[in-house]
């Protein structure tokens, strides 16, 4: 399958275009910006894709800047699926990341997808808008909507929480600054988000709305005793109140019933897998 890639530099894209040339496909990456609506039109003509996969976004939930949120996020996405509803032949699915941040803070655990959104920050609210704005399009593309939950592996920014604790235990640095140290997510493996992708691809229905999850959260403090079980290494943490997010969603938990339906079941990867895949990771880039 040829598969039109956004975001191939970001770490999502980077993992799947790995995984998806491992299964034998051809990944055409997109280099325009998303701001720049002819660019994006001529790459798309030239690509002639069968299938589209758009992981494009500013997708840091802090980020300070809201206008850009909803430019690339939002209207980025419009000028995406312009290009793509303008080509001869549609390809046969157009797979759009939403995130499971669109659901805000929920009263019950694990969610499914019959939820309603109710956002509760600027990036949330820029996938939701998305979402809506994907829809005018489903007349005429076979669009998939996936609202991953939190998920992490080797080569995420640092500014994230898990390569953030990842770090500072592989250095072993005494102590650690964090926000709200309460919350509870999934903490899933990049390469099971891009496995199912992948299988989306082709055993997805179009117009439908698709968690990528497991079902199992975990607090930052497990996350810290897995890391000290891997290391030997105990971090004292220091919370810091320019770090804890206003409107912070609690805790975020899925239901894959609806993707397992489609897809089958999914790949296990343990906490402790996830983790020692990012501090082997680390300990390679420092390597002499």
């Amino acid at each position: 399958m040829n598969i039109l890639l956004t975001g191939t530099s970001g770490f999502t894209g980077r993992h799947f275009m790995e995984a998806a040339t491992r299964a034998g496909h051809t990944v055409v990456p997109l280099l325009a910006e998303l701001t720049n609506p002819a660019q994006i039109e001529a790459e798309v003509a030239q690509a002639q894709p069968d299938a589209v996969v758009h992981l494009a976004a500013i997708s840091y939930v802090a980020h300070a800047d809201a206008a850009a949120l909803y430019a690339v996020n939002t209207v980025g996405t419009t000028h995406l699926l312009d290009a793509v509803a303008a080509l001869r032949h549609a390809p046969r699915c157009v797979l759009l990341a939403s995130s499971a941040n669109v659901y805000g803070n929920c009263n019950h655990s694990p969610i499914a997808e019959t939820q309603a959104p109710a956002p509760v920050n600027h990036y949330a609210m820029s996938k939701l808008a998305m979402e809506h704005m994907a829809r005018t399009w489903a007349d005429r593309l076979p669009i998939i909507i996936t609202r991953p939950f939190n998920y992490t592996g080797p080569g995420q920014a640092p500014q994230f929480v898990i390569p953030k604790l990842v770090e500072h235990h592989a250095r072993k640095a005494p102590h650690i600054d964090l926000g709200n140290i309460h919350v509870e997510r999934e903490f899933n493996d990049v390469r099971l988000v891009c496995d199912a992708y992948l299988a989306l691809l082709s055993q997805g229905q179009a117009g439908e709305v698709y968690n990528i999850c497991t079902g199992q959260p975990y607090t930052l403090q497990q996350v810290m005793d897995t890391l000290t079980g891997l290391t030997g290494h105990r971090l004292e943490v220091r919370v810091n109140p320019e770090l804890v997010r206003a409107n912070e969603v609690h805790r975020l938990c899925g239901s894959p019933d609806k993707l397992q339906a489609a897809i089958g079941p999914l790949p296990a990867y343990s906490l402790a897998h996830t983790l020692q895949s990012m501090l082997t990771a680390l300990q390679a880039e420092v390597a002499p």
